[in-house]
């Protein structure tokens, strides 16, 4: 007999987390664990909201307190534990019955999952769930992909469990198959653009400027009354005016700079150069975390190259403003770059993604919230010229009047010898962007001279070969 309105199988962190906010909500929810002891444990932890909840020791036990049309969120760790779930329910599950893969998993395996389970009478849906332990549990930004049907069936508790911004879920169906994963891979590609520039941002003003944490944690706090207004800028001065309990010092200071990364960001990378579009300041955010993990080879690298000249030159003139501008202008054309990959993703795919609506449900619940997320949902509303975010009028004139400080702040880090790949990255994507007459122009002349490949003339025609032909 059924006693609960959706499923979840998964109870670590996230998954539990979920599970209490569903029940919050006033849906009952069956959960399942593989490690039973688990079960219990969450259920007696619950509280008042325990009333809510059905625990099951079996998956069967799950379907079984579910009604038709079943729906089974899935929260465990991607890629196999994914698939071995499914299988497991999959023979215990009727035509019309749903499974909702809620974690982060490659897009490309959910547009799989998706045919597979479809030609067997079932739905699935891809959601992608930003917002970290804190959002799942209060309410986080949700991106759904699959049939819009299936959807449907759920939407009312996506809505409720979902951020509200100014009483607008931050939740949405956003196309077929992989489309709701693959924009939560594109927000996670973002963050890593955003979180590395800030960090960028910090390293120029400890070490090339000798600032301790805490001042420089002021700094973000007030930056985060303007137009830099974030959940990471916000963060990022909580955590740099934080003290080491046990030393007092920063508690940056005592934390070894080696940072990880669960795949998304790299992903992201990926799918940028599959579809031949430019992701180069998440590719530099990739990067650096991923020298972040030499710190071996950085400290030996360190003692070669102690001895090397700074040239502050010019220097000396950097301004917290224009540090503050160059963010701005960085994260711009972060966004930018995730935008375009998006737009290529929808084309590719035919997934119809609506960009102004992609802009609206990150505008709360998500680790990349910010203040420029209303004008940038405004912007695609309006029509992006050339699918371009930099392109719209307003961000136009913000790069216009940011782009200075951004050279700036790129020519200083490489005088002083302070590493600023992303902030580097974003800058040649500007320069690039605004220059009507590149130098690829060579580099086709180069493929034909020892390739042959031809080239197309500025005076008309395409496949033309220069007179070098046979002089190799």
């Amino acid at each position: 007999m059924s006693n609960a309105r959706i499923g979840l199988v998964g109870l670590a962190v996230m998954g539990a987390n979920l599970a209490l906010n569903i029940a919050e909500k006033g849906f009952p929810v069956a959960v399942y664990n593989r490690t039973t002891t688990r079960i219990n444990d969450f259920v007696a932890q619950a509280g008042n909201l325990a009333k809510n909840l059905v625990p099951c020791e079996t998956p069967a036990a799950l379907v079984a307190s579910l009604p038709r049309p079943r729906a089974i969120i899935i929260m465990v760790k991607a890629g196999a534990a994914v698939d071995a779930v499914i299988k497991q329910l999959e023979p215990m599950l009727d035509p019309g019955d749903m499974i909702i893969d809620a974690g982060n998993a490659n897009f490309h395996d959910t547009r799989r999952r998706e045919a597979v389970l479809r030609k067997a009478g079932l739905s699935f849906l891809g959601m992608g769930v930003s917002g970290g332990e804190e959002g799942a549990r209060h309410g986080p930004s949700i991106m759904v992909g699959g049939l819009s049907e299936s959807y449907d069936e759920i939407r009312d508790i996506v809505e409720a469990i979902a951020a509200k911004y100014q009483g607008d879920p931050c939740a949405a169906h956003l196309g077929p198959d992989g489309a709701g994963h693959f924009v939560k891979t594109v927000h996670n590609g973002i963050e890593y653009a955003d979180m590395q520039m800030i960090a960028e941002v910090y390293g120029i003003l400890r070490d090339g400027s000798g600032r301790e944490a805490a001042a420089i944690g002021a700094l973000f706090r007030r930056w985060n009354k303007g137009p830099l207004k974030s959940y990471l800028v916000e963060i990022s001065a909580k955590v740099l005016t934080t003290p080491d309990p046990e030393t007092g010092k920063p508690i940056v200071d005592v934390i070894v700079d080696r940072a990880g990364q669960k795949g998304t960001g790299r992903w992201t990378v990926i799918e940028a150069l599959g579809l031949g579009q430019s992701a180069s300041t998440i590719e530099a955010a990739v990067g650096a975390r991923s020298w972040s993990a030499a710190k071996d080879m950085r400290l030996a690298g360190q003692a070669v190259f102690s001895d090397l000249e700074k040239d502050e030159d010019g220097t000396s003139g950097l301004s917290d403003e224009d540090l503050e501008n160059a963010l701005l202008a960085a994260k711009t054309i972060a966004y930018a770059q995730g935008f375009s990959l998006l737009n290529a993703a929808s084309e590719e795919f035919d997934w119809s993604l609506d960009m102004g609506r992609v802009a609206e449900i990150w505008r709360e619940g998500c680790i990349i919230r910010s203040a420029m997320l209303d004008d940038m949902a405004a912007a695609a509303r309006t029509g992006l010229p050339h699918g371009q975010l930099i392109f719209a009028p307003e961000f136009a004139a913000k790069l216009v009047a940011t782009s200075g400080a951004l050279r700036r702040v790129v020519a200083h880090a490489a005088l002083l010898g302070l590493p600023a790949p992303a902030f580097s990255a974003a800058l040649a994507y500007f320069d690039t962007m605004r220059r009507g007459r590149g130098s690829t122009d060579l580099i086709q002349a180069q493929r034909d001279f020892f390739g042959a490949h031809g080239f197309e003339r500025t005076d008309g025609g395409a496949d033309h070969h220069g007179p070098w032909a046979g002089t190799d």
